[in-house]
């Protein structure tokens, strides 16, 4: 090995051990003593405290005088913050959306939950758009009868599902739209074991689509993509065809918001 590759597998090693270091820390109850820290990752008490002086250093961490224990600091939530407000959902998810709406030559859509309802935040539109009235950037939409909705809500517990019932109601959009809570619990009972949504012509005559999730780092869906076509085009077919390159993007987009499968 030359010395540069051996550098470079050095430099790895001491990175992973400072993420180690971050990860127990951040993760443990209460502040650690050195020969804890040492022992749980299976370091050797002075590498250990090599990183550990240099996180305190730069203010990651913090070590108690007394106790001579270490904690971290929030120097990190700092960093988070800066993350969440730089890379909001529409810049990180807009352009894998936008070619799987090419690649499938039918309109994909981005959407948030905002007060019991659905909001579009970004849409990309395939080759023929007479249909998806509702599916235009800032419309809202409900939750019961889409399949955005029905996705974001299977992650809801019930009593925020009975919330938004008693705020928003269970309208009847076409003949095929759930009503009833009973029918919608099944529902979403079926959305959480297979891990995808469909809107069977539930809120417009005509139109069918099939919702992935999008996980945040704690496994919450924080909004969902969909695809939507005419039911002569999205068959149970064509969607089983489809449905790993739409999920491929559900895991991509949400892969850069922490959630790991």
């Amino acid at each position: 090995m030359n010395h540069s590759s051996q550098g470079n597998t050095n430099n790895n090693q001491s990175t992973d051990k400072v993420l180690a270091i971050l990860e127990l820390l951040s993760y443990s109850e209460e502040p650690l003593r050195l020969i804890d820290i040492a022992h749980k990752l299976q370091f050797n008490t002075s590498t250990a405290l090599r990183f550990l002086n240099s996180l305190e250093q730069n203010g990651y961490v913090y070590k108690d005088r007394e106790t001579l224990k270490y904690r971290m600091t929030y120097k990190i939530c700092g960093l988070s913050n800066q993350i969440i407000n730089h890379s909001d959902l529409v810049t990180i998810a807009s352009q894998p959306i936008k070619e799987l709406s090419a690649k499938l030559r039918e309109c994909a859509c981005l959407a948030i939950e905002q007060n019991y309802s659905i909001v579009y935040i970004y849409v990309s539109d395939g080759p023929g758009q007479i249909l998806r009235t509702t599916q235009r950037i800032g419309k809202e939409a409900p939750m019961h009868c889409t399949g955005v909705g029905k996705l974001i809500l299977s992650d809801f517990p019930e009593e925020k599902i009975d919330e938004m019932i008693s705020k928003k109601g269970l309208a009847k959009y076409t003949e095929h739209t759930i009503t009833t809570k009973e029918h919608l619990m099944q529902e979403l009972a079926t959305i959480r074991k297979q891990g995808f949504a469909y809107d069977n012509e539930e809120c417009e005559l005509g139109a069918r689509c099939i919702a992935l999730p999008i996980n945040d780092y704690s496994g919450h869906v924080i909004a969902s993509i969909s695809v939507t076509g005419p039911i002569g085009r999205m068959t149970d077919e064509f969607i089983r065809k489809n449905l790993s390159v739409i999920s491929g993007v559900a895991r991509e987009i949400s892969y850069q918001f922490g959630f790991q499968t």
